[in-house]
Formats: C-alpha cells, structure tokens, sequence
C-alpha cells in the first residue's frame, strides 16, 4: 500500500511540475515579444524574470498565470519534503 500512496504522490508532483512549467513558458514567451533582450536575460537571471512577471508582464490572466506558477512549485516542495 506504501508504493502506491509513493506513485499518486510522484504523479501529482509531477503534473504540478508540468501546470508550473507551461505558466513559466507563457511568460518567457512573453518576455521576448516584448523585447528580445528581456526574453534572454529573463532566461537566464531569475531575478530579472521576477521581476518581469510581477512589474512588467500583462495578460488577460496575469494572476491565474501566477498562481499556476507559484502555487504548483510550492505545493510540489511541501510534498516532496513530506514524502521524503
């Protein structure tokens, strides 16, 4: 019973990794039609890419899209500090 309880587990970290990396690429994609530079230096600075997505991204659903970043990497965190 302890394996399966494991496998719903990893599963659901999994697809919460997933719903966090979509919303992550909708804002990357984001960033460089705004501007080229924003997008490469969002790619590889992760402060300038928060303070892209919190200051200067807009979308009709800028806090859906944050929520489906912030929350699914939190929630997956705490799960994982528990399964371990």
């Amino acid at each position: 019973m302890e394996l399966a309880g494991g496998l719903f587990l990893l599963g659901l970290m999994g697809l919460l990794w997933l719903i966090s990396a979509v919303c992550t690429i909708i804002t990357l994609i984001s960033a460089f039609q705004d501007e080229v530079w924003k997008g490469i230096v969002s790619l590889l600075c992760g402060f300038y890419w928060l303070y892209f997505i919190f200051v200067e991204f807009q979308h009709e659903k800028k806090g859906l899209i944050l929520v489906g970043i912030l929350a699914p990497a939190f929630v997956a965190l705490l799960l994982s500090a528990l399964g371990s």
